[in-house]
């Protein structure tokens, strides 16, 4: 029997993902200080990337540390415009102010994901992808705003691509799994080769 799988993240998104492609996994969300690290890592003039890395991967060693037996997945997703790292609105006020500040612009979504067994990464990928939002109307983000209500906190961007937040867009270029926060093909190849899904 392979071992269970662990998604250690509280993403509804990412679980959806993973129910939807029918692999049986548990979740178990873990508690990390994310703005410690995101400060550590801007000081120390680190990438978006490396840390969105970090991110998932300390998420992953908690839960690995109580569930060594288990293929721990670590995920987290950093979204970056004009050298400015964005974290998810706290209010719905917050996610207005930070839509008008993407409008008309391009951003880079750094994703990151990796799994770990008994402590030990055993797989790791990455995905950028880069979205570009149009030039949309205040009186569209309000309609918008009142349309997506509080789901649009649990969102880095403030919007949900899989949702009215396609509207948000006039390009997009990259991995749309990546874009919901799991970059999906290259994760079910590596539990095909892993034995934990039928190849």
């Amino acid at each position: 029997m392979p071992e269970p799988i662990i998604l250690a993240s509280a993403s509804p998104t990412r679980a959806r993902l993973l129910e939807a492609a029918g692999v049986p996994f548990a979740v178990e969300p873990a508690a990390i200080d994310e703005s410690a690290i995101k400060r550590e890592m801007q000081q120390a003039g680190r990438s978006a990337m490396e840390c969105a890395q970090a991110l998932a991967r300390a998420k992953a060693a908690v839960i690995s540390a109580r569930r060594p037996g288990a293929l721990v997945i670590g995920a987290d997703q950093l979204l970056v415009s004009a050298g400015e790292w964005f974290d998810k609105p706290e209010t719905l006020t917050d996610a207005r102010a930070q839509l008008q500040k993407l409008r008309g612009r391009t951003h880079v979504l750094a994703t990151a994901v990796c799994a770990l067994y008994a402590g030990e990464r055993v797989w790791h990928t990455a995905s950028q992808p880069e979205m570009t939002m149009r030039p949309f109307s205040d009186a569209f983000i309000d309609a918008y705003i009142a349309a997506e209500g509080e789901t649009l906190l649990g969102s880095v961007g403030a919007y949900r691509l899989e949702a009215r937040g396609a509207q948000l867009f006039s390009r997009m270029t990259g991995d749309q799994f990546a874009v919901l926060g799991l970059p999906l093909i290259e994760f079910l190849e590596f539990l095909r080769g892993r034995g934990a899904l039928l190849s």
